[in-house]
């Protein structure tokens, strides 16, 4: 199961419809279309095959024609530990796949991001904990109670319960402007700098356990969808900007800020670049100021390969603040297409079946240390500091 596939399963109210109606254009492509030119009957008709007039922009799938050397990269060059997938695995049989995969591709360990308390999370628990030595579970937080008096005395009850089971770290928390939400369990308007929650990131801080926290999602979302937004299709399927009441992507990095801000004891690690993607500048900023934030790099991997160069530099700049990981799935193909990103220097490539993207991907080339670092000691390090 990839990415696409789980988060589908996991979060029915995303079903968006992945096929843009012509009729979104209808209006601009009357305006702009000339008139119909007299048909010629001598000109003999065009022989029957694809017309770029009717190919929909969903079903556009290019393949780059340069004869550039191609890596096949099937296991990283040093090992390592993936902060970010989750239980996609049904079956027992999917789990000892996964852990072949993980063997070929060099994968030490993998945090298993449960977003899941109570008998969830009981119940998906023994899983992965008879494999100690390569997956490590983490629980989500009970919002259940944020309308009712006595929280968040009960999520902190429940994350300790969590904790005495064996859940090692928290997550993926989300809030992409509408609210908090840990798989199921939503608080709508209670944000992570909220009053309300205080008490959980203390108790995360003091349980020594780690937040992984999804805030926004990547600023195409939030953009117009028309032809100006250059990650139309992928953005279509995961649109924001037809959401009411919703804190935008800008708003929600300061309020990550003031979260990390406000609780210097706990540690964060922000999902997909704190999607900023797009403007590693800012997050560099971001990091700059919270010492206790730490950025993960999964599912972000076709929006910052289209700018290697820049990208690459920021990798270097922040080599010792970023951590590995993946989120889409476990297949083994998905891995190497994360190693071809990360450390070959091939150009102009699609991998349009692993990312929703129709833009074409570039390696960035990093280096041996950059490698070490992002694969390994980054998230070796800061996991030894929460067992310290």
């Amino acid at each position: 199961m990839n990415r696409r596939s789980f988060l589908k399963t996991a979060n029915a109210a995303a079903g968006l419809a992945l096929v843009l109606p012509r009729s979104t254009f209808a209006a601009e492509d009357k305006k702009a279309a000339p008139a119909p030119a007299a048909e010629d009957k001598k000109t003999p008709s065009a022989p029957a095959g694809p017309n770029p007039k009717t190919i929909l922009l969903k079903d556009y799938r290019p393949r780059s024609i340069f004869k550039v050397p191609v890596s096949q990269i099937n296991k990283a060059k040093f090992p390592i530990i993936d902060m970010h997938s989750h239980p996609y695995p049904k079956t027992e049989a999917e789990v000892t796949t996964w852990l072949k995969n993980m063997d070929e591709a060099n994968v030490q360990k993998t945090m298993i991001l449960t977003m899941t308390t109570g008998k969830e999370f009981d119940e998906i628990y023994p899983k992965y904990a008879k494999y100690p030595d390569r997956f490590e579970i983490w629980c989500g937080l009970d919002f259940s109670g944020h309308s009712k008096r006595g929280f968040p005395e009960s999520a902190v009850k429940e994350l300790e319960r969590c904790r005495e089971k064996g859940a090692r770290g928290i997550g993926e928390i989300h809030d992409k402007g509408q609210g908090l939400r840990s798989g199921k369990s939503t608080a709508p308007g209670v944000h992570p700098d909220g009053e309300w929650v205080d008490a959980i990131w203390e108790k995360a801080a003091e349980l020594r356990m780690p937040v992984s926290l999804h805030v926004a999602d990547p600023i195409w979302m939030y953009e117009p969808m028309d032809k100006h937004n250059d990650g139309l299709m992928n953005a279509w399927e995961w649109r924001l900007d037809n959401q009411p009441n919703i804190v935008k992507l800008p708003g929600m990095i300061d309020i990550l800020e003031r979260t990390a801000a406000r609780h210097r004891k706990t540690t964060f690690v922000a999902c997909h670049f704190a999607n900023l993607d797009y403007n590693l500048g800012h997050l560099g900023e971001v990091l700059d100021r919270n010492p206790n934030l730490f950025a993960d790099i999964s599912a972000r991997y076709a929006e910052t390969a289209p700018i290697p160069r820049f990208a690459a530099n920021f990798y270097a700049k922040y080599s010792d603040r970023l951590v590995y990981g993946t989120d889409m799935g476990f297949d083994a193909n998905m891995y190497r297409i994360t190693f071809r990103i990360l450390e070959s220097q091939d150009e102009h490539f699609y991998e349009n079946d692993q990312f929703g993207y129709h833009w074409p991907l570039y390696g960035l080339g990093l280096n041996d240390d950059i490698l070490k670092n992002v694969y390994h000691e980054n998230a070796s390090k800061l996991l030894a500091a929460r067992d310290a």
